[in-house]
């Protein structure tokens, strides 16, 4: 049985009667990996959030905007192998592999139904995530009430490909020379780590992210974020950077109309029309050739990459009216 350790009360404030508010480490294949739990009522349906990257924690992210779900979910945020909290530069290289993402997260899954007597889980995967939550559903279909993908991935080069193709042709519109030289010296993809940290270096500024405005607000969730600190930050740039070097061959060229073409649980994708790093047009494609028990397709009119950020208030309705009543 995997037991919590080093747990403490989580940070903003204990649980309400009958809720639950814990903080620690899991130790997952071996590692010891981030995690807390949270809700207003352990009787709430579990909600693992599956963060993008490979990498990428997104925990101060989903606190700064997705915190309302605790009173209608258990939300389970986990900072992966590798990412986060859970990077340590001593981690074996020859673990970061997608399989072994799975093996943690099916451990990680029993350790939560365990820990709150359930039978399943809801899984929403963001981005990389969202591989890995359709990776996994389709392995443990009996485990996963319901899966929600946003910046789903599916046919990954293909995804890659429209990415830069749209990065080019904006740069070319906007006749921004220096965005297109630097996109022109690395290429169409494949692309290594470093050439895709290029891509989407290029894709922020056009869509304007990189601007004082917006680093700043940035800026200020993160460093406003109870549950990270500035060193807690540092690793998580260090996780991102490492853990993309890792395992960016091998995630970048997935294809999950092949490696999942069925799902045996009801499925939702959350798509940002304006999404440019996983072009929706790919996510949609997979959408309607994937056999799923119900599937259904939101689109999220106002949001790129990250419609739970974009939009939180309308992506939080929806999981409570949406998802919510499957999870239960």
């Amino acid at each position: 049985m995997i037991l919590l350790v080093r747990g403490r009360r989580a940070p903003r404030g204990a649980a309400p009667p009958g809720g639950i508010a814990d903080i620690g480490y899991l130790t997952l294949g071996g590692l010891q990996q981030w995690v807390m739990i949270r809700g207003d009522s352990v009787d709430n349906p579990p909600l693992i959030l599956l963060h993008g990257g490979p990498g990428f924690s997104e925990t101060p992210l989903f606190r700064q905007f997705n915190a309302p779900l605790e009173r209608d979910f258990t939300l389970v945020y986990w900072d992966q192998r590798g990412s986060g909290k859970s990077y340590h530069p001593a981690i074996p290289p020859a673990s970061m592999t997608v399989e072994r993402c799975i093996a943690d997260l099916d451990e990680f899954v029993d350790a939560v139904r365990g820990r709150l007597h359930a039978e399943r889980v809801t899984l929403f995967g963001h981005s990389w995530g969202s591989a890995l939550g359709v990776l996994y559903a389709a392995r443990f279909p009996h485990k996963v009430a319901a899966y929600v993908g946003s910046g789903q991935v599916a046919d990954w080069p293909a995804a890659e490909a429209a990415s830069y193709g749209y990065a080019i042709a904006e740069a070319a519109r906007r006749s921004d020379e220096r965005t297109l030289r630097a996109l022109r010296e690395i290429g169409p993809p494949p692309h290594t780590a470093r050439q895709l940290w290029t891509e989407r270096t290029s894709l922020q500024r056009l869509e304007g992210n990189l601007t004082p405005a917006k680093l700043w607000a940035m800026g200020q969730i993160l460093l406003g974020s109870r549950e990270y600190s500035l060193l807690d930050l540092l690793r998580l740039y260090r996780g991102f950077r490492s853990t993309l070097d890792l395992m960016w061959s091998e995630v970048s060229a997935l294809d999950l109309n092949v490696l999942a073409p069925a799902l045996e649980v009801p499925v939702f994708f959350f798509l940002g029309r304006h999404d440019h790093w996983v072009p929706p047009e790919v996510s949609v494609a997979y959408f309607d050739r994937l056999t799923a028990p119900s599937k259904q397709l939101l689109w999220f009119e106002a949001s790129g990459h990250e419609p739970f950020a974009d939009e939180p208030s309308k992506f939080n309705a929806s999981m409570v009216e949406l998802v919510r009543p499957l999870a239960a």
